[in-house]
């Protein structure tokens, strides 16, 4: 049975699941470092032969192997085996393959952080001769990745460095090598004869030899490696750099990628003769694993999506990105192939390779294999990275319950290594999507280390003046990629806003200073980039209107390419490199330089504090100028707009109650639907329930009219889709239909409908729950709710109820939290530890916001 295609066969995983919230974190993460670029010093990086390479996309996975004796080794400490590459690898031991791990090393920012694996390997070693091997494939280091889907991003040659290193019980020897990449391992081309990430994997099972991971079989196809030293060969597309820093190599971090859970078919059925469609009820990342291969040589192409045609057929046409300099229509991918061997126990699964779908399409089937057999041999292998659940919500409508599971299936599609915007058209880390999402991530899911990681990859990849390219990890690094769309977009208000908004809302989460201290350089480089952008430059239209400058715009932010609000439904999206946005990226200077001002305050750094505050003030005195008339109205009015100046607090407290009123307004002159896009939906209706509005919230959150988000799931989604109609009254899909960036409503499911909710600026006594707010917002069409949370003091929970004229709360609290609990009539209790139960009478008549 094939290592890399049978059910999978693991030596005991390095380490477990994590709990909530991981490990705290290792003060001595440079020290551990550096002691394993110690442990990998006699290993060489070393890339297979390739003497006919072929086309991204049609690329193989290449086997690398040694064999090297072990000599007897009682008394000794444990082996370690210590690996990472440019690419995708998996790593045998004597056939048996080494952890759990999924997609390794992971995605990263490859110029300047490259992640290394470690297992404990003891238990498969033996005295004498024992073989290692590495299957080794593009990944997103050489493959076809983002919407574009230009290969060789980071180099154009795949390489592995690992070293097998053994250790004395007591730690007094330094530890040795029993082997190392060098020039004596060999390489060929493997039964996976095509990987590629976002076009799919073909394996020919007929091509595959069990024997080879044990240093035995055909020497037939086996030829030299070819080693890259460090002060040498950069003919591959390995550059010297790359392979001579090896200051770059940092131990693993965040949860990793692993096989999560195994979803049987909820429907099958043949589409045509020889072809059968598979449905599993959930759109999901990750693929299938295949039992009903048929006799020898049959070969099946499974085409994966989210979405059928109006007669009922598979289609992949809304996921078809496009090249934007030409306009050119590119393949949707998503394709893999087996060509069967005919033996029994064979399983396919292409683990180097990963997909977003609900359905499969099986092509090629003989006739003896129809559609029950292929139920039975079919399972969806749902994969990402390995985040601990942390929150739980239900409430008496369960078409609510229903959209926090769609969400929560939408994060889980997208958290495959970094957080990406979808799982099969892009697959990239755009900043704004985690900007607009995490705070909603974390009430789900522990995301503290795996955000911490890709912060790091972040800051790694930012320009020299600041900027913040538009995703992350970025194949061009921390410079212009020369793609001028890229390039121009790289700074977009919002996106760029990440390297802000994304620790802050870490800190409110997690509570860790030291986590927020590593940013702050990241923050501020950001910060001052956009300040000086609204110092340097006015928009044309502007200076055309009033051509003598203003004293405010100094820290009017009306320049450069943003994307806006984006995707507000009717608008069609025009990014425009001259469009004026400085409605929405002045408000985003403002917001990011007043977070940036507490987080001075908190690490005790007065003069960022001070800096920072001043260019808050500077940056909503320009937007209040600018954008707010005589007559408190906004010059400019979208809903989106007015929801940023109330979530923002970018207006004075006297025009609060109006532009909430006005933005009710707005909402009633679309038909009661909402009219938000990509950056504030997730904000809208907490502003309009903290602003006496929580009616209107209500009449939002349970619409079903378009657009909305219960249409969504009327329409039968099962994750968030892109566009607000990424499905038509026809049944015609556009987008992706995977993106969580519209699904942060579910944070108002915990904070407002349940009522727990975060200090918005918390002290250090009061971040990560030790100070928690209860204050739920119930509606009548709802009878009861309740939620919980994992926090990293304990569990918080409440659940309320109204019965009979009575509101009835339950809430608890874990050891070191403060809970304050304010109920719909507007007492006000703050409790310790413990569990309580409080009531009122309903209806309630709190008093005003304001009073």
């Amino acid at each position: 049975m094939s290592p890399s295609s049978a059910t999978l066969t693991s030596a005991p995983p390095h380490g477990s699941r994590r709990e909530p919230h991981g490990l705290p974190r290792d003060p001595q993460r440079d020290g551990h470092a550096d002691r394993l670029r110690e442990a990998l010093r006699d290993a060489r990086w070393i890339a297979p032969a390739e003497p006919h390479p072929l086309p991204a996309g049609e690329r193989p996975a290449m086997l690398l192997r040694r064999t090297f004796a072990v000599p007897p080794h009682g008394g000794t400490g444990p082996v370690l085996v210590h690996a990472t590459a440019h690419g995708v690898y998996e790593l045998f031991l004597n056939g048996v393959r080494v952890g759990d791990e999924e997609l390794t090393p992971g995605f990263t920012a490859y110029r300047k952080r490259l992640q290394v694996q470690t297992w404990d390997i003891t238990d498969l070693l033996h005295e004498g001769d024992n073989t290692i091997a590495a299957l080794l494939s593009d990944g997103w280091f050489r493959g076809r990745h983002g919407f574009e889907r230009r290969p060789d991003g980071f180099g154009d040659r795949t390489v592995l460095l690992a070293a097998v290193v053994a250790s004395d019980a007591e730690g007094t020897r330094s530890p040795r090598t029993l082997v190392a990449t060098d020039d004596a391992w060999t390489s060929r081309t493997s039964h996976i004869t095509r990987a590629d990430l976002m076009d799919g994997q073909t394996t020919d099972l007929r091509r595959h030899d069990p024997a080879w991971y044990r240093g035995a079989g055909s020497p037939v196809g086996w030829l030299p490696v070819e080693p890259l030293d460090a002060d040498g060969d950069s003919t591959g597309g390995c550059s010297t750099d790359l392979i001579a820093d090896r200051a770059r190599l940092v131990p693993a971090e965040g949860p990793p990628v692993r096989r999560i859970e195994e979803l049987a078919p909820a429907a099958v059925r043949e589409a045509r003769p020889g072809s059968v469609l598979v449905d599993f009820g959930q759109n999901l990342n990750g693929w299938v694993r295949l039992t009903a291969l048929g006799p020898a040589g049959t070969r099946l192409t499974l085409t994966h999506g989210e979405h059928l045609d109006p007669d009922g057929l598979l289609t992949t046409d809304h996921l078809r990105a496009f090249v934007f300099s030409t306009g050119q229509t590119l393949p949707a991918g998503q394709v893999d192939e087996v060509v069967s061997a005919g033996r029994d126990g064979d399983v396919f699964e292409p683990r180097h390779t990963t997909h977003g779908f609900r359905y499969v399409q099986v092509d090629g089937l003989p006739s003896a294999v129809g559609a029950e057999q292929v139920r039975a041999g079919i399972r969806a292998v749902v994969v990402h990275s390995d985040l601990a659940p942390v929150g739980t919500f239900a409430c008496s409508d369960p078409r609510l319950e229903a959209l926090h599971e769609a969400v929560r299936w939408s994060l889980r599609g997208n958290v495959c290594a970094v957080p990406t915007d979808c799982p099969q058209r892009e697959r990239s880390g755009f900043t704004g999507d985690w900007q607009v999402f995490v705070a909603t991530a974390a009430l789900l899911y522990d995301v503290k280390e795996f955000s911490e990681r890709w912060l790091r990859d972040l800051a790694a990849d930012q320009w020299a003046d600041g900027r913040v390219p538009t995703v992350v990890p970025n194949p061009a690094g921390d410079r212009p990629s020369g793609v001028v769309f890229e390039d121009a977009a790289a700074g977009s208000a919002g996106w760029g806003d990440a390297a802000v908004i994304v620790p802050w809302e870490l800190w409110r989460a997690y509570g860790d200073l030291d986590a927020l201290r590593e940013q702050l350089p990241a923050m501020c480089r950001w910060v001052d980039h956009a300040a000086a952008r609204a110092a340097g430059a006015r928009h044309p239209d502007r200076t055309a209107r009033r051509p003598v400058p203003a004293a405010h715009e100094h820290a009017l932010l009306d320049t450069g390419f943003h994307f806006g609000e984006w995707l507000e439904p009717g608008v069609p999206p025009r990014p425009d490199p001259v469009a004026d946005h400085g409605i929405v990226a002045t408000a985003y200077l403002h917001r990011s330089a007043h977070l940036l001002a507490r987080t001075g305050a908190l690490l005790g750094l007065p003069d960022v504090e001070q800096r920072y505050a001043a260019l808050a003030d500077a940056a909503r005195d320009a937007w209040q100028r600018e954008y707010v008339g005589v007559d408190g109205r906004l010059t400019e009015e979208s809903q989106a707009h007015y929801v940023r100046a109330l979530a923002f607090d970018l207006l004075p407290p006297a025009q609060r109650t109006a532009a909430a009123a006005r933005l009710v307004e707005l909402i009633a002159e679309r038909g009661g639907t909402l009219g938000t896009g990509f950056l504030s939906t997730g904000m809208l209706l907490p502003v309009l329930a903290d602003h006496g509005h929580a009616e209107i919230a209500y009449d939002l959150l349970t619409s079903e009219d378009a657009p909305s988000w219960l249409g969504m799931l009327a329409a039968g989604a099962t994750t968030v889709w892109e566009w607000w109609d990424g499905v038509d009254v026809d049944g015609n899909a556009r987008g992706s239909l995977n993106h969580y960036s519209k699904g942060a409503v579910a944070s108002f499911l915990y904070t407002h409908v349940a009522g727990i909710r975060l200090v918005d600026e918390p002290t250090p006594g009061e971040a990560a729950y030790r100070r928690v707010r209860i204050a739920p917002v119930p509606d009548a069409r709802l009878t009861w709710a309740r939620a919980s949370l994992a926090t990293p003091r304990g569990p918080v929970r409440t659940a309320w109820s109204v019965e009979e004229g009575l509101f009835t709360i339950d809430v608890a609290f874990p050891e070191g939290t403060v809970g304050d609990v304010e109920l719909p009539d507007g007492r006000h209790r703050r409790l310790g530890a413990g569990a309580y139960r409080l009531t009122c009478p309903w209806p309630a008549r709190p008093e005003a916001p304001g009073a």
